[in-house]
């Protein structure tokens, strides 16, 4: 036996289940879940100017599904989601919330975008400006970013900022500080910059100003509502069913594929692992339709090792060696595997563009899991192979569950 190759087969599964052992509970722990699994509710809004006649821009949209994002934020929810769907519509997902009314009244209103001096009295508001005026560009002499802007009534400006010199004008969002700006001069103008220390916050001085120009009224077009309890029963079904299924699945490839099986179930573990942290590292949200996607993807682990071990062992009924066998059905399971997992993966892609809501969610998590799959279930699966069968730990046929009497001779 080769000793050295054992001992690191040995010593990576020792490795990698400890590493399993002691990062999962955190993992599992710092999970983010969605409004079916932790309840709470999701509204959909059709948004439209406040003025008539005043055209939707997706910038204005985007603009106003951030400010939306904000705004549950100050009211204590975790994790909001909010997305911009089509030209005119805005999907806000709220999980575990508990004063649904008091929440929906404060997300539908307006945002309302103020100007203020030191003492906190309003001289400007949004709807002051130009719509979709204000844009980003830099100092010709300090190369610094500022922020042009441009005002409706060149009077009202002029006397704002005379009385203001040598002061500051405060811009506030919703009453939340956003930023101040110095007033050196009076401006006898329409139009004026705002100096800024970085892009950053140049850009979001750019959105915050042109949201505030042209204010959007929400109408909640649909609402649906799932209880804390629904989603926490849904959760412990879930996992229940999960965890069942694995243990068969283990099971079944452990007594059907012996030593090849263990690996296998090895590797299915590592690859639940791995996913467990990629969506820890995105921040990522779990729902239902994710947990389906997860478990889309174990399936499709596991059916990479079954093409692959079944190759093996109709080249040991060939009357190969176990190592040539391992080489020849390895070669050959690859192609079937790979148009398997790219096929799903284009399924994955176009899912993701013609979809929206959960069903993107689901091609994300369905992209991510085969790409994991194809690292753990197919490279990293076949790499221990090697280790062991050229350590010449497995010499047997009966150790993929070939029976002596079904060789043929080459």
């Amino acid at each position: 036996m080769d000793w050295k190759r054992i001992s690191f087969f040995i010593l990576t599964i020792i490795v990698v289940l400890g590493s399993i052992a002691a990062t999962s509970p955190k993992l599992v722990e710092r999970i983010k879940l969605g409004l079916d699994l932790k309840g709470g509710f999701e509204i959909l809004y059709t948004a439209e100017p406040l003025t008539a006649g005043q055209p939707l821009t997706k910038e204005t949209l985007t603009q106003a599904a951030e400010s939306l994002a904000k705004r549950a934020d100050s009211l204590g929810v975790a994790e909001p989601e909010v997305s911009t769907e089509g030209t005119d519509r805005i999907r806000v997902r709220l999980a575990g919330v508990e004063n649904e009314e008091e929440v929906r009244g404060l997300m539908s209103k307006p945002a309302v975008l103020t100007f203020r001096g030191p003492d906190g009295t309003v001289y400007l508001n949004g709807t002051d400006f130009v719509e979709n005026a204000a844009k980003l560009s830099y100092d010709p002499q300090t190369n610094l970013p500022i922020v042009e802007i441009k005002l409706k009534d060149r009077q009202k400006f002029k006397e704002v900022t005379t009385k203001l010199t040598g002061s500051t004008l405060s811009i506030y969002l919703d009453d939340e500080l956003q930023s101040s700006a110095s007033v050196n001069y009076p401006i006898d103008s329409d139009s004026a910059i705002i100096s800024q220390t970085n892009v950053t916050e140049a850009t979001k001085t750019v959105k915050l100003i042109n949201l505030g120009a042209m204010p959007l009224k929400l109408t909640e077009k649909y609402i649906q509502r799932v209880d804390a309890t629904l989603g926490t029963a849904s959760l412990h079904e879930t996992a229940r069913a999960g965890l069942i299924a694995s243990i068969l699945i283990f099971l079944f490839m452990v007594l059907y594929y012996r030593v090849p099986g263990l690996v296998a179930a090895f590797t299915l573990i590592t690859y639940i692992w791995v996913l467990l942290a990629v969506f820890d590292f995105m921040n990522a949200t779990l729902t239902l339709p994710g947990i389906a996607a997860l478990v889309l993807g174990a399936g499709m682990a596991v059916d990479a090792n079954i093409i692959t071990y079944e190759r093996i062992r109709e080249e040991i009924r060939a009357g190969k060696s176990i190592l040539s066998a391992l080489k020849a059905g390895s070669k050959h399971s690859f192609r079937t595997i790979m148009d398997a997992n790219v096929t799903n993966l284009i399924a994955g892609i176009v899912l993701y563009y013609v979809g929206n809501g959960a069903i993107r969610g689901f091609a994300v998590i369905t992209m991510i899991s085969i790409l994991i799959s194809i690292l753990t279930n197919v490279i990293f699966s076949r790499w221990l192979l090697h280790l062991i069968i050229r350590g010449n730990l497995l010499k047997k046929p009966s150790y993929f569950g070939v029976k002596e009497a079904d060789i043929r001779g080459l």
